[in-house]
């Protein structure tokens, strides 16, 4: 990507999300539009296989509830990778943690010194709330085992009593619920 090419991004980007705070669903739905293979190369970065597009879905989620954070004076594009990033190392602990060492988690992926997770003490907006309530009672706990506590996989299907793989299914049902809850309504 050429500086110029950056530039008239980051202005569109910038222009996008202040639109997008002020309560513009359309500018919010383009702005996400044009962010999704962008976030996709940065948890790339970390990331590899299937697990890939769930971390990608919990940054957008991430996006989503932190945006009034945004300063309209600073750049979109750092903020996002700052929150993909973020992500990534999220769940590459919680991959550690549950003793995963394969393909998937990079040895060098996981920074030392990289900030805590913020899963644990995230506040939701409301809009999310009101999203996570909609969902079905399954898929919602699936969503905030996961997305929220920052569970693993694992202890999150312990917890609830079903198979790791009856939890993912879940989870993935609830998140395609959640993107058509978010963008549907006005952010």
């Amino acid at each position: 990507m050429t500086d110029r090419s950056r530039a008239e991004r980051d202005a569109r980007w910038g222009v996008w999300m202040r639109e997008a705070q002020q309560g513009s669903a359309e500018s919010y739905e383009r702005l996400l539009a044009e962010l999704l293979p962008f976030v996709r190369r940065v948890v790339a970065e970390r990331v590899r296989g299937p697990e890939a597009e769930d971390v990608v879905q919990e940054a957008l989620v991430s996006i989503h509830t932190a945006r009034h954070t945004h300063r309209p004076d600073r750049p979109v594009a750092p903020w996002v990778r700052a929150i993909s990033r973020n992500a990534s190392i999220d769940w590459l602990r919680r991959a550690v943690r549950a003793g995963r060492r394969s393909s998937e988690v990079e040895p060098d992926a996981l920074p030392d010194g990289a900030p805590a997770s913020p899963a644990e003490s995230r506040a939701l907006s409301p809009g999310l709330e009101r999203a996570l309530e909609r969902l079905p009672d399954a898929q919602r706990e699936a969503v905030v085992l996961l997305k929220i506590e920052g569970l693993s996989v694992a202890e999150a299907a312990e917890r609830t009593g079903i198979t790791p793989g009856a939890l993912k299914l879940r989870a993935h049902r609830g998140y395609r619920a959640l993107r058509a809850v978010l963008g549907s309504r006005t952010p």
